[in-house]
């Protein structure tokens, strides 16, 4: 049976509730993280705990306990006797009342649920969607928020068309990423990546890339990726074998360097 942590305590998850007011359920007023376990070990923690930080602080969330998030975090390890897979954090605003206003003093609802490893992606198939556009201006595209709808939608229409994944454009046509995961594209042996002034999720995995000098920052438009392209995200590095249906090569000198980057074998 699954151990998860919620209301300060680990519980089964079929003991699980929520309560209807929180905010979370009713308005997607929250954050979450996604965590890879490797051995027993929380991948990059540190960098994910600040980057909850970040968020709550964007959100005028109170400041979190992050030593008690880190424990509980190991605790739903321990649980589970979890060594491979990983852990999806949520932290909500907790309950409220009706209406946008938050309470005064909110009390926040921390969830964390583990989940077994998957299956290594094959070769995605892209579209760059030409519904949804992302908001570089907004403070959302900066945290982990779970209002995720256009994202949501833009993946409806990657599989409408036939597509894995859908890359997102920014308001001036650059790209900013896709629904689920950091782009990288190759240019010239090296790969690069769009800033996060673009529209790019500020993400773990790209962070360490950046950092170990794997990937270089650049604005990036359509045109700009015919010589290939990786998506990366805390799970995963995953090639790309074409977009809008024309194929794409696959760079797999440049693949195994950022999985060794990211410990990902």
């Amino acid at each position: 049976m699954t151990v998860l942590w919620l209301d300060d305590q680990l519980v089964a998850r079929d003991q699980a509730r929520i309560d209807p007011a929180d905010r979370g359920l009713t308005l997607g007023d929250g954050l979450f993280e996604t965590m890879r376990v490797s051995a027993g070990h929380i991948a990059h923690l540190p960098r994910h705990l600040d980057r909850l930080r970040a968020g709550a602080a964007t959100l005028f969330f109170p400041e979190p306990d992050l030593d008690m998030i880190e424990d509980a975090l190991h605790q739903v390890l321990r649980g589970n006797m979890l060594n491979e897979g990983g852990l999806r954090l949520t932290l909500t605003r907790g309950t409220g009342p009706r209406g946008l206003l938050p309470p005064a003093r909110p009390h926040p609802t921390l969830l964390i649920t583990p989940f077994p490893p998957a299956p290594a992606p094959g070769p995605a198939r892209l579209i760059v969607s030409t519904r949804i556009r992302r908001d570089a201006d907004s403070p959302l595209s900066r945290i982990k928020s779970l209002n995720y709808l256009p994202n949501i939608l833009a993946r409806l229409e990657a599989e409408q068309r036939g597509a894995d994944d859908a890359l997102l454009l920014n308001g001036a046509g650059r790209l900013a990423e896709s629904t689920v995961s950091t782009v990288l594209a190759a240019r010239d042996g090296h790969l690069v990546t769009p800033p996060v002034g673009d529209g790019a999720l500020p993400g773990i995995a790209r962070a360490v890339l950046l950092a170990a000098g794997l990937v270089e920052e650049a604005s990036l438009t359509p045109y700009d990726l015919s010589d290939g392209l990786i998506l990366v995200n805390s799970l995963s590095a995953r090639p790309v074998a074409s977009l809008d249906g024309a194929p794409l090569p696959i760079v797999e000198d440049l693949i195994e360097a950022v999985r060794k980057g990211l410990f990902f074998f």
